[in-house]
């Protein structure tokens, strides 16, 4: 056991690589000189467990607190039309989901004795069928608000006396001999082990636009955290983590009232948002965080591969930031002229133009019953009216034949 940790620590936790020069991890641990707690990379495994607890937690919350919940606010499923069964098609769109190649229809128009323009209504009615109902995005959308809003809770009453809170610099005093208090070690634990929960459970989660981006943004935070907890940069590290957490619960709890129909409030909430996000992401992010890592630690240490690394992921971070604001400002720009957010910019996977293609094809039949029924009373109309008009005109003539 004790070579392994040995190897271990030869080739993972590498000094020269983690650490700036002429500082070990021995250096790290005399931090604990007044009792308190120092990071190892160990501590970081009781979040493997605690994630598996959070996804049963929230297995339980959807459907003990979310669920109810959702039914008192009005949240209500879109009733969509159910397909009829034809086993070809069933079978293409379970290997193939995505929207056939002109060989796939001549192949299954050959097979289903169906019309191209039949078997593209048939594909899209079932890809809308698998759409997820408002109860499960809500569902969604209510744990993630509930953890968001006591992380950031409670690490904010945790580091608002904290003076790198104010004074960024200080994040670099005394470095790399910083003890970390119970509360930020809960903190990082806690918020490592719930994007673990988030990364396993991507492939059962809702699948939006920005998927791809979702998970590059899980994977950085959690080696963001990970990292950073392991070279003691942890008052870096929980700055970066209650800027994200600010607005994060604000835009889940815009979410579930969307969903539930209650627009005047979701509108308000989207603008807090939007808000709280800009400022966050686009002005405090980059200008306090990002520079007092890439600039105020050099009077401290000279660049290192660790160095690199730690800010290499910040600007990953912050180029997500920007693709996202790039998507407020777009439903900004609809609710200034439109008056409302008509809908999440980052929708479902699945594009919407598929469903809103079966709405106008079924409005469009509507209109088609309703003008030939228009057209065949104002015919009606017009036979009654000729043979009215004969009528008349032969009971005029009688009267003078006679």
């Amino acid at each position: 056991m004790d070579r392994l940790e040995e190897l271990v620590n030869q080739w993972v936790w590498r000094q020269d690589f983690w650490l700036p020069p002429g500082v070990t991890w021995k250096d790290i641990a005399e931090g604990s000189a007044d009792g308190s707690h120092y990071p190892v990379p160990r501590d970081l495994l009781i979040s493997l467990p605690l994630a598996l607890g959070f996804i049963a937690l929230r297995f339980v919350f959807e459907r003990v607190v979310a669920l109810p919940l959702s039914w008192r606010l009005g949240v209500r499923d879109r009733v969509r039309l159910r397909v009829t069964p034809v086993p070809k098609l069933e079978a293409f769109y379970l290997q193939k989901k995505q929207q056939p190649s002109p060989n796939d229809l001549l192949v299954l128009e050959k097979h289903c004795g169906l019309s191209q323009h039949q078997i593209q209504t048939w594909l899209r009615h079932r890809r809308n069928q698998d759409r997820p109902g408002n109860t499960r995005k809500f569902c969604e959308a209510s744990w993630r608000f509930v953890f968001y809003l006591m992380a950031f809770s409670a690490a904010l009453v945790s580091l608002i006396h904290t003076p790198w809170f104010w004074d960024h610099r200080e994040c670099w005093r005394g470095y790399p001999r910083q003890a970390v208090a119970g509360a930020q070690y809960w903190y990082y634990i806690v918020e490592l082990a719930f994007y673990l929960s988030l990364l396993l459970c991507v492939s059962v989660d809702i699948k939006r636009k920005d998927f791809k981006e979702q998970i590059i943004h899980h994977i950085a935070t959690i080696l963001l955290m990970a990292f950073s907890y392991c070279a003691n940069y942890v008052r870096v590290g929980t700055l970066v983590m209650l800027v994200h957490d600010s607005a994060d619960f604000l835009l889940e709890s815009a979410k579930m009232f969307n969903y539930a129909g209650w627009r005047k409030t979701c509108d308000a909430l989207f603008v807090v948002f939007a808000a709280v996000f800009l400022v966050t992401r686009l002005v405090v992010f980059p200008y306090r965080i990002v520079y007092t890592a890439v600039v105020d630690s050099l009077d401290v240490f000279p660049p290192y591969p660790g160095y690199y690394f730690l800010n290499g992921l910040l600007l990953v971070l912050q180029a997500l930031h920007i693709f996202w604001a790039w998507l407020i400002l777009r439903m900004v720009h609809k609710f200034v002229f439109l008056g409302k957010v008509e809908r999440d910019e980052r929708s479902d996977e699945e594009s919407e133009a598929d469903e809103e293609g079966g709405e106008e094809e079924h409005n469009w039949e509507q209109k088609k019953g309703a003008l030939n029924s228009k057209l065949a009373s104002l015919a009606n109309n017009c036979v009654l009216n000729n043979l009215t008009n004969q009528r008349r005109k032969m009971n005029s003539r009688t009267p003078k034949a006679r």
